[in-house]
């Protein structure tokens, strides 16, 4: 039933990816500045579209929601590659990467509530986000570690679970800066 509301993406047309990415990207940005039930109509107009384009590819919120998560959780790993080429050392990527994670962390409001409800559509997405995550901190931790800028005995899910608590309830507490405490664990990943 899933695979029939939508088509797996190496399937679609190029245009039709780069539309459901905009789509994505738009409610991403609707559900940050509104939460996660923010009208559908302002995710149409954010993105561009009718309101029957959203609920043609996303029949429920709740579809939505998964998409926009997935979407946001595949573009955080394949960011993790591209940094190891285009940054001056391991460490300065593993830097840019964690804070795009703590970017994606910081910027779920409501999302967390809604992804724990008894909803089934939300069943899977925490083994999701471990199965394309945890690999690309690995790999990350593995370049630093290899070029001496970070310790060898890290553990890519470890570090993940230190950042996501580092980033718990940062919403509402302006005297609290995650980024700013992210930076002292960045700190302690560096060697002797």
């Amino acid at each position: 039933m899933e695979a029939s509301r939508q088509a797996p993406a190496s399937r679609m047309r190029a245009d039709a990816r780069r539309n459901q990415a905009a789509l994505l990207d738009a409610a991403a940005a609707a559900f940050v500045a509104a939460g996660v039930d923010v009208p559908v109509r302002e995710i149409a107009q954010r993105a561009g579209v009718g309101v029957a384009t959203i609920y043609r590819h996303f029949p429920t919120r709740a579809d939505l929601i998964v998409a926009v998560y997935r979407h946001q959780v595949e573009a955080c790993a394949a960011a993790g590659p591209d940094l190891l080429t285009k940054s001056e050392s391991h460490s300065e990527a593993l830097a840019q990467w964690i804070d795009l994670f703590v970017d994606f962390l910081v910027t779920k409001h409501g999302l967390a509530q809604a992804l724990q409800s008894n909803d089934d559509s939300f069943a899977g997405l925490h083994a999701f986000f471990l199965e394309q995550l945890v690999p690309a901190c690995a790999q990350l931790l593995a370049a630093a570690a290899s070029a001496g800028e970070a310790r060898e005995d890290l553990d890519a899910y470890e570090v993940l679970r230190a950042v996501g608590n580092l980033c718990v309830g940062a919403q509402g507490d302006a005297r609290y800066n995650p980024r700013r405490v992210v930076g002292f664990l960045l700190a302690g990943l560096r060697p002797g």
